[in-house]
């Protein structure tokens, strides 16, 4: 199985779409249930300057995505790391490649030495991710978000450089 990694395009808003209505991917991210296509085809037509985003793919088929978003002014070498996997690709290396190309460009091309990001402190598979990255916990955020009708904490995560 190879997995490619490319820039994001306007054309992959289905695939986004339903990575994110994936009952895993919506647990693990902030993202409201029922995306809708309109709504991945507004975000991927209008990206903000300070974004960048890929996708995994295996045989053309996109099957991940991840995104550094860069802060501005005094916190130019900082960005926030986001990435979501379709539910039937978790732990076949998706996240693995993604966050590789993502601190590759992050160190070799933007000159960041901050990576930050939240993750839900229950979700073990992104957690585990993060730390073979070298991300540390720094703190947790009580009752973060509502997700499944309660209140649920995350971790603030970063990497240092």
């Amino acid at each position: 199985m190879t997995i490619q990694i490319r820039r994001t395009e306007v054309n992959d808003f289905k695939a986004l779409q339903q990575i994110h209505a994936q009952p895993k991917a919506m647990a693990g991210t902030l993202q409201m249930p029922f995306p809708s296509e309109e709504l991945w085809k507004q975000r991927l037509s209008h990206p903000p300057e300070n974004f960048h985003t890929l996708v995994a793919c295996i045989e053309n088929e996109v099957v991940g995505t991840a995104s550094l978003r860069l802060c501005i002014g005094r916190r130019r070498h900082v960005a926030s790391l986001g990435i979501s996997i379709h539910d039937q690709w978790h732990g076949k290396g998706i996240g693995t490649a993604l966050m590789q190309a993502l601190l590759d460009l992050a160190d070799n091309w933007l000159n960041l030495t901050r990576i930050e990001l939240t993750v839900y402190t229950d979700n073990e598979p992104a957690l585990a991710l993060y730390k073979k990255f070298g991300f540390a916990i720094e703190g947790t955020h009580r009752q973060y978000a509502f997700r499944n009708g309660e209140y649920v904490d995350s971790y603030c995560m970063a990497r240092l450089r």
